[in-house]
């Protein structure tokens, strides 16, 4: 029905974002909303949108090759739209159908809501039918660091990744392990770089 959208990003939450196009505002869940940025910057955003009896959502994404990968994951049977946006999040979109091309059941159960038989069920379903999106170029997420370490701001990126994650289907005792390693560091600033940080963490500790 939408393929995508052009429209400014004018509020951006653990869950979703809204693009605004022509006065009318988008709520786009998303695989990381913190990747993207509040700005009067238009930017494209690629569609998806998900009907069931009791609810219609529009999905958001930065890059092609994670809408088509999201469509697919979907019509695997125990992977809703909230279980593919989680495995989105947490892995590259080359990662996870390399993943699946391997048979590589360790590193698919890491992701949430992703158990051995669903993930035997994606590689099942899956192998063979995503090498048309393997070369997709992927997205680079660029942005403006502050150059001065600001411990105030610093937590409250964190709590806004702590957020998102839980969103994602993290457990409080996941991120309670997690979460004094990523207090304190210099190098993380944004909330897109304590997700990234946090998710690999737990994929270690898996």
């Amino acid at each position: 029905m939408y393929d995508y959208i052009k429209g400014q990003v004018t509020r951006v939450t653990p869950e979703y974002v809204i693009v605004e196009q022509q006065g009318i505002g988008y709520q786009l869940f998303t695989p990381n909303p913190f990747a993207f940025r509040k700005s009067e910057e238009v930017i494209q955003v690629y569609t998806h949108f998900h009907v069931r009896e009791d609810m219609q959502q529009l999905m958001g994404f930065l890059d092609l090759s994670q809408r088509e990968l999201f469509r697919k994951l979907i019509l695997v049977s125990g992977i809703g739209p909230k279980g593919a946006l989680a495995i989105l999040t947490s892995g590259e979109p080359n990662h996870v159908i390399q993943a699946i091309e391997r048979e590589d059941e360790s590193f698919l159960v890491k992701f949430p809501g992703v158990g051995k038989k669903t993930a035997r069920q994606m590689i099942l379903d899956l192998k063979g039918k995503l090498n048309d999106l393997i070369d997709v170029e992927q997205f680079d997420f660029t942005k403006d660091e502050p150059t001065l370490f600001d411990s105030n701001h610093a937590n409250h990126e964190l709590e806004e990744a702590m957020l998102a994650l839980t969103a994602l289907g993290y457990s409080e005792r996941e991120l309670t392990k997690i979460r004094p390693l990523l207090k304190g560091n210099e190098s993380l600033q944004t909330t897109d770089d304590f997700i990234k940080k946090a998710l690999q963490l737990l994929f270690s500790s898996k």
